[in-house]
């Protein structure tokens, strides 16, 4: 989906970032927001900030936010490995 957003030119003066970094910034925020609040896994966030998994965990701990590791997360990091092992 593509959406367009009119925002103030100052966002890009209190984010910290240069103008091209912007729409990455923004999807991580938004990505972190939505597992803060529980709505999305680990999986789903990293996806809508189009960052790996264990960079989305990186970001999360940064923020210090405690990671909601289900027993889903957990078949799902031992489903990746055993594909990884037998490559």
């Amino acid at each position: 989906m593509e959406t367009k957003l009119k925002l103030p030119h100052e966002l890009i003066t209190i984010c910290k970032v240069r103008e091209n970094e912007l729409a990455a910034f923004l999807k991580r925020t938004i990505a972190i927001e939505l597992f803060r609040e529980g709505l999305v896994s680990i999986g789903k966030a990293s996806e809508i900030a189009e960052v790996s998994r264990n960079e989305m965990m990186d970001l999360l701990g940064e923020r210090r936010i405690p990671l909601h590791y289900t027993v889903e997360d957990l078949e799902e990091d031992v489903k990746t490995l055993r594909r990884i092992a037998q490559e």
